[in-house]
């Protein structure tokens, strides 16, 4: 029996040209990628890809398999997109942050909602512990946030680095106290940059406390203060602070799906685009 994960890998590496951006696609590791392809070649007892020192092609079994593979996955897609239909009636409240908060995860959730007669869904944007307090408390069935460090609760749909954001002041020396734009607690950008200042002995001033993404962009673009913010939100005359600068290291941002759930999960995370921060 050829396993799903396994033919899912495949048509990643052959999508994605390699299996570095394949390992990316789906949140693995290279060597996962790797281990992957080799057991699915045992499981058919033929060679699928040709492997040169610049180039991967694919074998003529593997060009037969590509095709049994996709219709394979899209049948698994459409039998758990029609029996994730019948547990969902009345009302859906989803929590985003406000990194989710884009077109394509919106568009995701109306065509979510409006494939499930009778489906009410309903968005609120907030600030990712709050609306896991929410979700505890009953009055939220889904969260889709962001979290740095501590537990890995819910289910991850990519990592992306966390850096300090600034104008590009080039050749400007930063302020002392550092002036720092955050996020209202409790926000997991804010604490994780706060813990990593004064473990690393510098001294910080809280100039602006921000409502939403687009003042923290407005704060670190005007060059009022600096932010902590994900690096695809870089852009606009917005800069990474240089290492020189001395300001500590950052952890990932990891984006994560919370759900009461794991049939909502499920169809959720068959709907949601695994990336989209910044798309448009």
């Amino acid at each position: 029996m050829l396993e799903l994960v396994l033919l899912r890998t495949f048509v990643a590496v052959f999508d994605e040209g390699g299996f570095s951006r394949a390992a990316a696609r789906l949140n693995l590791t290279q060597s996962a990628v790797s281990g992957h392809l080799r057991r699915l070649e045992e499981q058919v007892g033929k060679p699928l890809l040709r492997r040169t020192t610049r180039s991967l092609e694919m074998t003529q079994d593997g060009e037969r398999l590509l095709a049994y593979a996709r219709a394979m996955l899209a049948l698994n897609r459409d039998a758990l997109a029609d029996l994730a239909q019948a547990p969902f009636h009345g009302r859906v409240r989803v929590g985003l942050s406000e990194d989710f908060a884009q077109v394509p995860i919106l568009r995701a959730l109306q065509a979510f909602g409006a494939d499930r007669r009778g489906l009410q869904v309903e968005v609120q944007v907030g600030i990712p512990g709050a609306l896991l307090t929410k979700m505890k408390e009953g009055n939220i069935e889904l969260v889709l946030g962001s979290q740095c460090e501590g537990e890995e609760m819910g289910r991850l749909l990519w990592r992306e680095p966390l850096v300090w954001a600034w104008a590009d002041h080039t050749g400007v020396d930063l302020p002392d106290p550092l002036p720092l734009a955050v996020l209202p607690e409790p926000c997991p950008y804010r604490e994780v940059a706060l813990e990593r200042l004064a473990t690393a002995g510098i001294s910080q001033r809280t100039v602006m406390i921000c409502a939403s993404n687009a003042s923290l962009r407005a704060a670190a673009i005007s060059g009022f203060a600096v932010a902590p913010m994900i690096v695809s939100q870089l852009r606009n005359g917005l800069v990474r602070v240089p290492e020189s600068y001395g300001l500590p290291e950052l952890p990932e941002a990891q984006f994560r799906l919370f759900a009461a759930s794991k049939e909502l999960a499920e169809a959720i995370m068959n709907a949601v685009p695994r990336r989209h921060a910044g798309e448009e």
